[in-house]
């Protein structure tokens, strides 16, 4: 199935290069966009964000929106997890956080990807993992519905994820079945799961497939109770006699472990001046035709949404603090 997977065609990148080049030009972009629309004295400036800011901030979104995921009520599949991470990874690769609300996309990602990976919450069950106030939940709600089209057309209608959670189960299977040099597999799921969550949070699932992802973290979890998973590849994987391809499942592996051991968490501190710099953006009102806060409707598809009932500054992340 990956292997015909709109998820191989498009959204597999043959490097990190690449990823940063495209998140750098969706800043650029948006940028020219906006000094070409308003007029700004010379005594003001705008308080943009920089490619390096916006990726502290598209960090911090993606830890938030695992956070949410895994305090859902009630308990929420990974593979909904990893689909939402997915869906927010892949719209911010062409679009800033300034024109459109990390906050917004994570919750509208998180939603949409209940309704794909069929994970049945009403809307009602939804918003009640935000807030307690039916009126705030009422708020979030339109809010996320109102971006919802926006989010599957930037996605390019490519709503099927492939995650490494289902090989994963499948990798363990096989080594019961066929790798008798292993008593338990099962000892490695726990350190297993934690890469895999780690991984999440890295960019691996945009450059490798689920397959490789899964077998990561499986190496991985093996060498770290002093398992060589060398035969199991070699034999039961059957590429003994294909170098070629063994040495690049190798390398593949590699590179997966190395960009999960690297990855490093946004300090807290820098968090949150960026998200004050953020916030201060989103609360101008430059009367850009892009409408920076809400963006109603879409024009290149004559589609017109209704009026917000509700400001998107009218909530903020301290709305999420008691459920995560």
């Amino acid at each position: 199935m990956f292997n015909n997977s709109t998820q191989k065609k498009c959204w597999i990148f043959h490097s990190e290069e690449i990823l940063e080049n495209m998140r750098n030009k969706a800043n650029q972009t948006f940028q020219s966009k906006l000094l070409a629309s308003v007029t700004i004295s010379p005594n003001d400036s705008l308080p943009l964000l920089e490619p390096h800011e916006e990726k502290m901030l598209r960090k911090y979104y993606e830890k938030r929106l695992l956070d949410f995921c895994s305090a859902f009520k009630p308990s929420m599949p990974k593979s909904v997890m990893g689909t939402a991470s997915m869906y927010f990874k892949r719209f911010y690769l062409n679009n800033s956080l300034m024109e459109y609300h990390p906050r917004t996309i994570m919750l509208t990602s998180v939603y949409l990807a209940c309704k794909v990976d069929e994970f049945n919450v009403s809307s009602s069950q939804f918003v009640a993992n935000l807030w307690e106030s039916p009126a705030a939940q009422e708020k979030a709600l339109e809010q996320i519905l109102e971006y919802e089209l926006l989010l599957i057309q930037q996605l390019n209608f490519h709503l099927i994820i492939h995650n490494p959670f289902r090989p994963f189960e499948g990798f363990l299977i096989d080594l019961k079945a066929r790798y008798s040099a292993f008593e338990n597999p099962e000892v490695l799921r726990k350190t297993a799961d934690e890469f895999l969550s780690r991984e999440t949070m890295t960019d691996a699932g945009l450059l490798f497939t689920p397959s490789q992802i899964a077998l990561a973290a499986i190496h991985f979890s093996a060498s770290r109770v002093g398992i060589n998973m060398d035969s199991y590849l070699m034999e039961c994987l059957m590429l003994k006699d294909n170098k070629e391809r063994l040495s690049k499942l190798i390398e593949a592996l590699r590179s997966i472990k190395t960009l999960v051991k690297k990855y490093d968490p946004p300090k807290l501190e820098e968090v949150n001046l960026m998200k004050q710099k953020l916030e201060h953006f989103h609360s101008l009102d430059l009367g850009i035709s892009t409408n920076l806060k809400k963006r109603k409707g879409y024009k290149e598809d004559e589609v017109i949404a209704k009026r917000a009932k509700v400001e998107e500054e009218e909530w903020s992340d301290d709305d999420l603090i008691d459920t995560m």
